[in-house]
């Protein structure tokens, strides 16, 4: 399977990149092909541009000024994503990641009679979220509703695919993790990657 690997994180010897390092090598271990997509490092603008706003409704969508990374999504056939959450959501670069690429022509199409979008993304079919929080499980999960997992799952992967596998793996409280919890993290990481 080819999988495009995106890493959101500035700082190359970020935990996040040794998620990346880890998932990269397990999948490639078990045979996969591995595109890494260092937003950071690949100079990524997430900032969503006038001409590509005003021009969200045309036929066909201009993403010339992505088309690389628009191709690279268009040929995997997973997607694996490594990001903290910042304030209970996606790091800046990720969301413009998101608002860019997964665009009319791309990741959906508009239903012709108004409503509902159409998936475009059928050749996706899986999606991993590797994330990591600085709070605690309970605030994430019980006083926030884990708005990163519905985010992705009811919203991204519902709307752009059909019959995706989701999972997530996250590490909560990573501002007092032990070296033995990111290490466990790591191996879980590794295992359920290894499954793919």
């Amino acid at each position: 399977m080819r999988i495009l690997l995106v890493l959101a994180h500035p700082l190359p010897e970020s935990f996040a990149a040794s998620v990346a390092r880890t998932a990269r090598e397990a999948l490639e271990a078990s045979g996969h092909v591995v595109d890494l997509l260092d937003l950071y490092a690949e100079d990524f603008d997430p900032r969503l541009s006038e001409a590509e706003r005003r021009g969200y409704f045309d036929t066909p969508y201009d993403t010339s000024a992505v088309a690389d990374i628009v191709a690279r999504l268009k040929v995997a056939e997973g997607l694996v994503l490594v990001f903290p959450q910042w304030w209970f959501n996606f790091p800046a670069i990720l969301k413009g990641f998101f608002d860019r690429i997964f665009a009319p022509g791309v990741a959906f199409t508009h239903d012709a009679a108004g409503g509902r979008i159409v998936p475009q993304l059928t050749n996706i079919r899986l999606l991993y979220a590797l994330t990591t929080t600085g709070s605690p499980w309970w605030l994430v999960h019980l006083y926030m509703g884990d708005p990163v997992r519905r985010l992705l799952k009811r919203g991204i992967a519902a709307f752009c695919s059909k019959k995706l596998a989701f999972r997530m793996l996250s590490l909560h409280d990573m501002d007092r993790a032990t070296e033995a919890r990111r290490k466990a993290h790591l191996e879980r990481v590794r295992k359920a990657l290894a499954a793919v």
